[in-house]
């Protein structure tokens, strides 16, 4: 069972869903429109922040938008998880 985080722990925008499960964090993107390159070194970013304080390697990106190819494979490149959610 996955619990909700406060993002602004992070510093992140109350916007932004975080969850976590077990010792795994989730950042959860609910939205239609395409995740392109652009979000993509965001999402690194804020992966990254989450990997720093939260002292966890294992921070994954659930989605229900499309992702485009090019970042799908970047998130291969960096280790990250990609689940889309349908």
């Amino acid at each position: 069972m996955s619990s909700k985080v406060d993002p602004k722990v992070f510093g992140f925008s109350s916007r932004t869903i975080i969850e976590k499960e077990n010792n795994s964090y989730y950042i959860v993107i609910d939205r239609k429109s395409r995740i392109i390159m652009k979000d993509s070194l965001r999402l690194l970013e804020m992966v990254k922040t989450i990997q720093t304080n939260a002292k966890t390697k294992k921070v994954s990106i659930k989605t229900t938008a499309p992702v485009c190819s090019k970042s799908i494979e970047y998130f291969k490149e960096n280790k990250i998880d990609l689940l889309q959610i349908k």
